[in-house]
């Protein structure tokens, strides 16, 4: 069922703000500030070209598994299949193709 929400705000009651009322909210300088700790948030990001040389990997790398192949386009290792097509001795994914 469609809603008309102009007619639905007029049947509640709600009245519009005046534009005063707006440009006083507007100019009220603590109305949209948020409490952020600046120097919290800053060690939250990485930096491109960090040194990472101290960060241990903590995730297993397996190799590819003989039912899995590499997409001669993006370089993903996929399983079999989704193997899109065959060119000589390259294999293309369904998603490259």
């Amino acid at each position: 069922m469609a809603t008309d929400y102009d007619t639905r705000k007029q049947e509640e009651g709600v009245a519009d703000d005046s534009l005063e009322e707006l440009k006083t909210r507007r100019n009220d300088k603590e109305s949209g500030q948020v409490d952020v700790d600046e120097a919290e948030a800053a060690e939250s990001f990485e930096l491109p070209g960090a040194d990472l040389s101290h960060e241990e990997l903590t995730v297993r790398v397996l190799p590819r598994q003989a039912n899995e192949f590499t997409c001669a386009r993006c370089f993903l290792v996929k399983n079999r299949s989704q193997i899109a097509e065959v060119r000589g001795d390259k294999e293309y994914c369904v998603d490259c193709v």
